[in-house]
């Protein structure tokens, strides 16, 4: 296997034009180099892989050129590199004055460059001050630190410092571009923002993840395979959860809040990562701050867009609640509902509703349960016969909960038109004229067309006159007349057919929580003879029971089976009763009764009941 070199070293700067982010520095050790005024004691300082060792040794490599030698000439010998960390003790400073005394053999210069210089201990430090100050003038000593800190102040006045800062996220997307274009491979350049924002500034943290992630995705670099790769939250899932805080939706905003946690996402840095981005929409809402927002052209514009439905004062105040909340996640006892709290008033900034808000600032719970629609006692018997499969019922050209009437007459609407019943057409004729001329006597049984029950005026009638009595005996006869004609199917099934449909119904009673109903039928197998559905209860209560659920019970097999002439059959057989065992004893017994050898296992291991 060929030996891979890492991006980080493969593409190390090699002079002071190939250094990323940091011209002001090289143009001023650039400029001293060639006019001749460069210090002898100089202290880079600034963050982690913004590239103080790389120019440390570009300076020492340039120091020492002089025309003749190979461009590629490094002057190894002329340059020494100590790692305080490892090295900070007073003997190896001692050992570093002796070796400072004795001129290069080639090249001009002696470069000594001090990693990690604030880890000396006070000693060596002490030790260094008259070296550094008064150096040989062969000597230059170049002393790199993250932390400046930590460095006594008469080592600071003997140096001159130089300030690294942080790599812009433009400037390390540039650089990262450039490198994908060398190796081959295509870079969203959405893909490449999120490396360089992962990175912190830092190249070569951004390298180091660039490099992950190709040998992820290979040479088609996405945004999508980037942020699975390292897990961020990109700017989708904060527009995302910003569209459900401006819709005041705080149920729906919860729940994103909980995929959010159980993609394993931080609580804290899902609430920081908000206020940064009500930060951007706000540098978006005006022209001249838009070139703030450190992202590609095409996120600017989702930007942009999205800033356009906030207003100022929305997002000074979310910024605040975000900000809030960001301080108090650390002392918080309870996190998640912390953020769920700073959630839900984000969500309650934009709402106008009549309820007044509560104290905190919260949309009142009632604003998000639906006001509920008051129907008639005849219409309720009807959603309760066809809420149970409103698909099947499309399917079958029945008509279902969705569309059912506004209206119904009574309790009675479960049955259907009756091609018996003399009255059906007359009554038909009255609600409907252009009935009369569809239908007729000769016309087949099947394949009738349902129509909507009209709302019959059933006015007030008194329970205590004969007329009252016949009044409702004539409205009986008209409900009984508007009430839509069944479908007549004779299609054949059989018992396995039957069953399996008689399980479904069961898991429908128990999705609905009608638990007792569901054991009563899964207590019995039911049984078909001819066109009867026999069923054997042990007791006359189980009967009664299931006589109620009947109707519903009947219309559900009826569509399914696709056969309307169906009759369940309910007998009571008391023998049948299951005789459960409650002692020790009588368990064992019916073990035994299940397995003979029970009694033998018992006898030869000599156990007891």
């Amino acid at each position: 296997m060929e030996h891979f070199v890492v991006s980080a070293r493969k593409y190390r700067p090699q002079t002071f034009k190939d250094v990323v982010g940091q011209q002001a520095i090289t143009n001023t050790l650039s400029n001293a180099i060639n006019n001749n005024h460069l210090a002898q004691a100089l202290l880079f300082t600034g963050p982690r892989g913004v590239g103080k060792t790389t120019c440390a040794r570009i300076l020492a490599k340039m120091i020492n050129q002089d025309g003749t030698q190979s461009p590629d000439e490094d002057f190894a010998f002329n340059i020494f590199e100590l790692d305080a960390a490892s090295n900070n003790g007073v003997d190896q400073i001692r050992e570093l004055t002796d070796q400072v005394r004795i001129p290069p053999q080639t090249g001009h210069y002696k470069v000594y460059i001090i990693d990690e210089v604030h880890m000396l201990s006070a000693a060596a430090f002490n030790a260094f001050l008259k070296t550094l100050e008064e150096p040989p003038k062969h000597a230059i000593f170049i002393l790199a630190t993250t932390e400046k800190h930590k460095i006594i102040p008469t080592i600071l006045s003997r140096c001159q410092i130089f300030d690294f800062k942080r790599i812009t996220v433009s400037d390390a997307r540039k650089y990262l571009a450039y490198i994908a274009e060398q190796e081959g491979v295509q870079a969203e350049d959405d893909a490449l923002h999120i490396i360089a924002q992962k990175a912190d500034g830092a190249m070569r943290d951004a390298l180091s993840i660039y490099d992950r992630v190709v040998s992820f995705s290979g040479n088609n670099l996405t945004r999508q395979a980037v942020t699975e790769n390292l897990n961020v939250l990109d700017y989708d899932t904060y527009m995302q959860v910003t569209d459900l805080i401006l819709k005041n939706d705080i149920p729906e905003l919860l729940v994103k809040y909980n995929s959010i946690l159980s993609s394993g996402f931080d609580g804290h840095h899902f609430i920081g990562g908000l206020a940064s981005h009500f930060r951007d929409l706000l540098v978006c809402k005006d022209e001249k701050t838009i070139e703030l927002l450190e992202v590609g052209d095409q996120t600017k514009a989702k930007y942009f867009e999205q800033s356009q439905k906030t207003s100022h004062q929305f997002l000074l105040q979310a910024i605040e609640m975000a900000n809030s909340c960001d301080q108090k996640y650390k002392t918080s006892h309870n996190q998640r509902l912390l953020v769920e709290l700073c959630l839900m008033q984000l969500a309650s900034i934009t709402y106008s509703g009549e309820k007044k808000k509560s104290e905190s600032g919260i949309i009142p719970a009632s604003y998000f349960i639906e006001k509920p629609v008051k129907i008639s006692s005849e219409e309720k018997q009807v959603i309760r016969d066809q809420e149970y499969d409103d698909s099947e019922a499309t399917e079958n050209n029945l008509p279902n909960s969705k569309n059912a009437p506004e209206t119904c007459a009574s309790e009675k609407e479960e049955k259907y038109y009756s091609e018996e019943s003399p009255k059906s057409t007359e009554y038909k004729k009255d609600l409907d004229p252009e009935a009369s001329t569809s239908i007729s006597e000769e016309e087949p049984k099947a394949q009738e067309v349902q129509k909507p029950i009209s709302r019959i005026d059933t006015g007030k009638v008194s329970g205590l006159s004969l007329k009252s009595i016949s009044k409702k005996k004539e409205l009986q006869e008209k409900i009984q007349a508007n009430l839509p004609k069944e479908e007549v199917m004779y299609e054949s099934f059989s018992e396995e057919n039957l069953i399996e449909n008689w399980i479904a119904y069961t898991e429908k009673l128990k999705d609905k929580g009608e638990k007792i109903l569901a054991s009563i039928l899964e207590s019995q197998q039911p049984k078909l003879e001819d066109k009867n559905i026999v069923l054997t209860f042990p007791n006359e209560t189980m009967k009664i029971d299931l006589e109620k659920e009947e109707p519903r019970l009947m219309g559900f097999l009826k569509r399914k089976l696709r056969n309307t002439h169906i009759v369940l059959q309910i007998n009571v057989d008391e023998s049948t009763s299951r005789k459960y065992a409650f002692t020790a004893q009588e368990k064992y017994e019916k073990l035994k009764e299940a397995n003979p050898l029970i009694d033998k296992l018992r006898a030869t291991f000599d156990l007891d009941v």
